[in-house]
């Protein structure tokens, strides 16, 4: 059993991806506000290091203002063909506009279009309008590169705790949490 988590779930990812498993990479974000109101949404990881785990959202979306007034958060990875999860929890810190920059430049051109043009969590009188506003965008950029949008930025999940979980037979479950203390991380078994 690797001793450094990370390097356990980068594994488990890439034995996601490599049985097929569809958006391996998807994980349920969980956010809350100040005063502990939760929500729950699903994103792309983009990056997991020894940092933690990073996504990228429109900063004026509902998980975006969440994470900035209250930046904790969790995530869990599920690979039901696997019988595998992942949980990840801790701190958030926004990244740099510069991680931001270089990561919105690899995203297909219709994916920046879009993000471009979407309001992200903002009431939506019709998806007409919304069709419209991506097409005038597209207009707006004809021949040119489709700049980022200030609000769109980088988050990264410090992880204090991550958790693998495998299923058993009889729901005797394994359960493993890794908990970093002073730098270090420390396993314990969980009951299932």
């Amino acid at each position: 059993m690797p001793a450094d988590p990370i390097l356990r779930f980068r594994r488990w990812l890439r034995d996601a991806e490599h049985a097929g498993a569809p958006l391996a990479e998807a994980m349920s974000l969980a956010t809350a506000t100040r005063d502990g109101v939760p929500s729950l949404r699903m994103v792309l990881l983009k990056q997991a290091d020894a940092d933690g785990f990073v996504f990228y959202t429109d900063a004026r979306s509902r998980k975006g203002r969440e994470l900035r007034a209250n930046p904790r958060a969790a995530a869990t990875f599920h690979w039901n063909t696997m019988g595998r999860q992942v949980r990840v929890e801790g701190r958030v810190v926004e990244l740099p506009p510069a991680d931001a920059d270089a990561y919105w430049v690899s995203r297909p051109r219709g994916s920046q279009l879009s993000g471009a043009t979407s309001h992200q969590s903002r009431v939506l009188a019709s998806r007409a309008e919304l069709v419209a506003r991506r097409a005038a965008t597209e207009r707006r950029f004809a021949g040119s590169d489709v700049p980022r949008p200030p609000e769109w930025r980088g988050f990264r999940i410090v992880p204090a705790s991550i958790e693998f979980w495998t299923h058993k037979d009889d729901r005797l479950h394994h359960r493993e949490r890794f908990t970093r203390r002073g730098g270090i991380w420390q396993a314990t078994l969980l009951e299932p």
